[in-house]
C-alpha cells in the first residue's frame, strides 16, 4: 500500500511523453493489457483503493520475466501478483485528501524468445472517480404499491438497487444526485424497512408504509383474435401521486398478450392502454395487492383465426 504524499504530482501525460522520448515504451502487442478497476470507486473510510490489471500474452513471452507498474500521480509503482488468477496484478493506493479523481495507465516489461532486452507495452491514461455517497431521506415515507419514491442524496451510481424487506423494487438512476424506485408488489397496510444495496455494501435509508389501493379494470374480461386490438382501462380510487403509478400487471400466457407497461399518469386516476393478442391461448391478467380481498386478475382468450 502507498501512503499518502504532500508533494505536488507530476501530470501522467507529461510522463507518458518523456517514456515516448526515451524509447521506453513500445507499444508492442506481444502482450494485453486489460485495466478492471471501476470506473466508480465508491469512497471508503481508509480512503485505500485496489487498481488491478490483467495481462495476457502471447506464447513466444517468458512468463517469468513479466513486470508490472502502474503509473499514478507521477509516481511508479510495482503491482503484485493477485489472488484472482495468473495473469492479475494489483496495486493498492490510499488517496490524498481532498481527491475524488485518479488518472493513472500501466506499464508491463517482458522479454520474448531469446531477447536480451526487455520490452515494453503501456496503456492509455484511465480514469477513476471516487463516489461519496450520502443518502439523506426517502422523499416520502409512504405510498401506495407502484408510485414513483425519490432518495435524497448524492453518490448514486447505476449499480445501486433499492430493496423493501429484502423484495427488489424497480429503481431508476438518473444521475448521482437523482434516484427514485417504483414501490412492489407487497401486502399493504404494513411497514417495511428500506435498504440502498451497491458493490460497496448495503445501506438502510429509512422506512416505508404500503398503502392499499384499489384498481377497478373494465372491460373485466377480453376475448381477441391474434393481431385484434382492444382497449383495457384501468381505474384508481384517487389521483396518481407525483412520478404517476406504475401498475404492475404481469400474465401467465406471455406469448399471448402483447400490451405496454401500465402507468397511470400524475394527478389523473384512469389511464386507457391496447392490449393486442398474440399466439392462440387462454390465461390471465393479473395485479398483484390492487384489491381488497387481494389480487385483481382478468381473464384474457386468444382465439385462433
Amino acid at each position: 500500500m502507498q501512503n499518502k504524499r504532500v508533494s505536488p504530482a507530476r501530470t501522467i501525460l507529461t510522463l507518458l511523453a518523456a517514456a515516448a522520448g526515451l524509447g521506453l515504451i513500445s507499444g508492442c502487442t506481444t502482450v494485453a493489457l486489460t485495466d478492471l478497476t471501476p470506473k466508480s470507486l465508491p469512497e471508503n473510510p481508509s480512503e485505500i483503493y485496489t487498481f488491478t490489471l490483467r495481462v495476457v500474452s502471447q506464447s513466444s513471452v517468458d512468463k517469468s520475466t513479466i513486470e508490472s507498474r502502474i503509473v499514478v500521480d507521477g509516481q511508479s509503482y510495482p503491482m503484485k501478483k493477485s489472488s484472482l488468477g495468473e495473469n492479475y496484478y494489483e496495486f493498492e493506493y490510499q488517496l490524498p485528501p481532498g481527491r475524488q479523481e485518479i488518472a493513472y495507465y500501466y506499464l508491463v516489461s517482458y522479454k520474448s524468445g531469446n531477447q536480451e532486452s526487455q520490452s515494453e507495452s503501456y496503456t492509455a491514461v484511465e480514469h477513476s472517480e471516487v463516489i461519496r455517497r450520502d443518502v439523506l431521506e426517502l422523499e416520502a415515507s409512504r405510498g401506495p404499491i407502484g408510485s414513483s419514491i425519490g432518495v435524497l442524496g448524492r453518490g448514486f451510481t447505476p449499480a445501486d438497487t433499492v430493496a423493501l424487506n429484502g423484495t427488489p423494487a424497480r429503481t431508476v438512476f438518473a444521475s448521482p444526485t437523482s434516484l427514485s424506485f417504483f414501490v412492489p408488489a407487497l401486502p399493504s397496510g404494513q411497514t417495511y424497512q428500506v435498504t440502498l444495496s451497491s458493490p460497496a455494501g448495503n445501506s438502510p435509508i429509512g422506512t416505508f408504509r404500503i398503502d392499499g389501493t384499489n384498481v377497478n379494470v373494465s372491460p373485466d374480461s377480453l376475448t381477441l383474435r391474434p393481431g385484434e386490438q382492444q382497449m383495457l382501462t384501468f381505474t384508481i380510487s384517487s389521483p396518481a401521486p407525483t412520478g404517476g403509478l406504475l401498475l404492475d400487471v404481469t400474465t401467465d400466457v406471455p406469448s399471448s398478450v402483447i400490451m405496454p407497461e401500465v402507468i397511470v399518469p400524475e394527478g389523473q386516476t384512469s389511464v386507457s392502454i391496447p392490449v393486442q393478442g398474440g399466439r392462440p391461448g387462454a390465461g390471465s391478467l393479473v395485479m398483484k395487492g390492487y384489491a381488497q380481498g387481494g389480487d385483481v386478475t382478468v381473464p384474457i382468450t386468444v382465439s385462433a383465426k
